[in-house]
């Protein structure tokens, strides 16, 4: 039954509130049917010019993309058991139709006679140049050129491989929420600052403990990172850090000493590991069906980066920078945590004699930037309540881009009370007109979100599907966080690193909502090459470091003040604080990432795909040699909770957060040499960033709308400047 159900017919934003895990199945079958159907008639008729091929190709899925969007999108942010259920069962349905218009010879014949017809081809625009070329592209890697059994196997690895990131996704989200320790005594949660204390004890109210209280408990812990993270840098019960740390690095593998189930649970239940092998196997099949050495070369043919020596030669770049410098600031902890020192006389540190290990280190490094700037966490998020964060943000959008950004909220439907609607509008000759709208979903909801942040398409940038009586379909974003939540009353109040995290987001929805391309498969990050699609997002932090910035996005939550200047001093002094080790983190997975998938062997030699979960380790083990400075805990399993590569865009890509970072870093340099004090200058530069990073979407290949916005091909040189590695050491 299709009647009325708000998944049929969409044109818009869905009607979230009104949408049912019961009206998956019904809306995607019918709509299924309806592009099976449009697709034959489009191979009968099809001709190989724009209008003949792609335009009825854009119109032919809008309302697939639109309906299965909003289902994977309630997926992650309102997951409940019937809507995984109504989503598993489709997802095989959609996979096959995908793949049936993916691998349409007719419609591939038709896409390489266009290109090389010279009078059709010399008549289109760049964008549209680029969306035939991507589309010959994307034919190949879906297996257009397979026939018969190849082409059955390459159909049945595709459509076990999106079950399977379905899995591990899910798996991640109910390993994450099975594990919590509850605390009864002071002494349990000695060091945790009030915020922590507050936020246990919301949680532990939730969980059916009346009465609990940030003075006296009882507190609940879980391995939700706004919980886990002040945990681990705040609490002097050393015993307690590893009982959760050792549970945070176990998730989704087994349950980890002391985990306290629901009624149902077992290990296998959340258990990752078999799947991590299989996706692995499956991906190298793919690859070599489709004639790559391995999946990396694969995944490398579709990226900005031109080969995997590439990327090795930037990783080993940064990590030369990165290496020796990790091990200094590790020096550094081990010698202040053998002779601690306090800002605050009251809160003396005990000397630790055992040795360092993982689960310390976040504890000392917080402890270590206090004495050594007068900075933490807790000092610093009274002085950035999101409403504040958010004011300041939306002016900094203005400054750059020209564009104002309201509040719109209950203009648009949401999927949860917390839920914020904005409208992006800029000046015209009638006054404000509107370019775009976004969602923000801010706190974390452990039960039903999953973890980290992301931002997401709602709506693409289309002229061709604009409503009626509109030029252009304005586009529509998510953006998705996991910050801390209102306690007690009073608003999030952010950590600097999520105030970062929503700046980064940001980037990523303006690049989205920002785009002047018309063609809808090119607008956005649509056609982006995966490893440059992070530069908006990452420039976007640089501009917390900025005091006109700071003075915008701070306000005390009791007063209302901004951050003094002494505070924002010490933000300066701290920002290239263990820059060495996050460089090196970072080095870490996209190195691991590229071990694992650049193998494609047979089974015995050098290079074999690993047969199991035991053999991946070892590739860790490995890898982990020459990229920790601690090596990892011989249970860690930090892979399967690796959604970005597991579930997620990143496979075989992970290195793009560097890639992207060195692009980000020389173009924020753009505005350093403009001169970041003259006010003209930074609105031209960023105006210039708005009508080549932002606007032009996948319309040209990055390097070129790189070079039309900052005249040269990037450097290294400002990344390693800003992180305080420029001599390949950090203070």
């Amino acid at each position: 039954m299709t009647t009325n159900n708000p998944l049929v017919g969409l044109r818009d934003i869905p009607d979230f509130a009104a949408i049912d895990a019961a009206h998956v199945e019904p809306a995607m079958t019918a709509l299924l049917a309806e592009v099976e159907a449009g697709l034959e008639r489009l191979e009968a008729e099809v001709t190989p010019t724009w209008d003949g091929l792609m335009t009825p190709l854009e119109r032919l899925t809008d309302n697939l993309e639109l309906a299965w969007s909003a289902v994977g999108h309630l997926l992650s942010v309102r997951n409940t058991d019937a809507m995984r259920k109504a989503y598993e069962l489709m997802q095989p349905e959609v996979v096959r139709v995908s793949m049936r218009i993916a691998q349409s010879p007719r419609l591939f014949a038709a896409l390489e006679a266009l290109r090389a017809d010279e009078a059709v081809w010399g008549g289109l625009d760049d964008a549209q140049r680029r969306i035939v070329e991507a589309s010959l592209k994307d034919a190949r890697h879906a297996g257009v050129g397979l026939e018969g059994d190849e082409r059955t196997r390459f159909n049945a690895i595709q459509t076990e491989l999106a079950a399977l990131g379905t899995t591990f996704s899910n798996r991640v989200l109910d390993a994450t929420k099975a594990w919590s320790m509850t605390l009864t005594e002071q002494d349990e949660v000695a060091g945790l600052p009030p915020s922590a204390l507050a936020l246990a004890a919301q949680q532990a109210r939730a969980a059916g403990a009346e009465g609990a209280t940030a003075e006296s408990g009882p507190w609940r812990i879980t391995l939700d990172h706004p919980s886990f993270a002040p945990f681990m840098q705040h609490s002097r019960r050393r015993d307690l850090r590893e009982r959760v740390y050792r549970a945070y690095v176990a998730r989704a593998a087994e349950f980890a000493p002391d985990a306290q189930r629901t009624d149902g649970d077992d290990a296998g239940q959340h258990d990752n590991r078999e799947i991590i092998a299989r996706i692995l196997a499956l991906r190298a099949e793919k690859a070599q069906l489709l004639g790559f050495p391995h999946f990396a070369a694969l995944s490398l043919d579709s990226k900005m980066a031109a080969s995997v020596d590439d990327v090795d030669a930037l990783i080993g770049e940064l990590r030369g920078a990165s290496r020796d410098a990790a091990f200094a600031e590790l020096d550094a902890l081990r010698a202040f945590a053998a002779e601690p020192t306090s800002v605050d006389p009251d809160s003396t540190l005990p000397a630790q004699t055992e040795p360092l290990m993982n689960w310390d280190t976040a504890f000392w490094a917080e402890h270590l930037r206090e004495a050594r700037f007068g900075l933490t966490d807790e000092l610093l998020r009274p002085w950035f309540p999101l409403p504040k964060v958010l004011d300041g943000l939306f002016a900094l959008a203005e400054r750059l881009f020209d564009v104002r950004i309201t509040a719109a909220d209950g203009q648009a439907p949401v999927w949860h009370e917390d839920v914020r609607f904005f409208r992006v509008l800029r000046a015209g000759p009638q006054g404000d007109e509107p370019v775009a709208a976004f969602f923000l979903d801010p706190y974390s909801r452990p039960a039903e979100k999953r973890g980290g942040a992301w931002m997401n398409e709602c709506l693409g940038r289309s002229a061709l599907l604009a409503p009626d009586g509109q030029a252009v379909r304005l586009p529509v974003a998510y953006l998705v966080c996991n910050q801390s939540p209102p306690v007690d009353g009073e608003p999030s109040l952010m950590t600097f690193r999520e105030v970062e995290t929503l700046f980064h987001e940001f980037g990523h929805g303006l690049q989205h909502m920002l785009t002047r391309v018309e063609h809808g498969m090119a607008s956005g990050i649509r056609g982006v090459e995966w490893d440059a699609v992070e530069l908006p997002s990452q420039f976007m932090e640089n501009w917390c470091y900025r005091r006109e910035v700071i003075d915008t996005i701070s306000g005390h939550v009791e007063t209302g003040e901004p951050l003094p200047e002494a505070l924002f001093d010490k933000i300066l002094a701290a920002r290239q604080f263990m820059a060495g080790s996050a460089m090196l983190r970072q080095l870490y997975f996209a190195t691991l990432d590229l071990a694992l998938h650049r193998r494609g062997g047979a089974a015995g030699t050098a290079d074999a795909v690993p047969a199991d979960f035991g053999a991946i380790v070892q590739i860790q083990r490995a890898t982990a040699a020459d990229y920790t400075v601690i090596p990892p805990l011989p249970e860690d399993r930090f892979l399967c909770h690796f959604g970005h590569i597991f579930a997620g865009g990143y496979a075989a890509g992970y290195y793009s957060y560097k890639w992207a970072e060195v692009l980000s870093a020389d173009a924020f340099a753009a505005f350093e040499e403009a001169g970041l004090d003259d006010d003209d200058a930074v609105r031209r530069t960023g105006r210039r960033f708005r009508d080549t990073v932002l606007a032009e979407g996948g319309a040209r290949h990055p390097m070129e709308v790189y070079q039309a916005f900052r005249g040269r091909a990037p450097s290294t040189d400002a990344l390693l400047r800003h992180n305080g590695l420029s001599a390949g050491r950090a203070a």
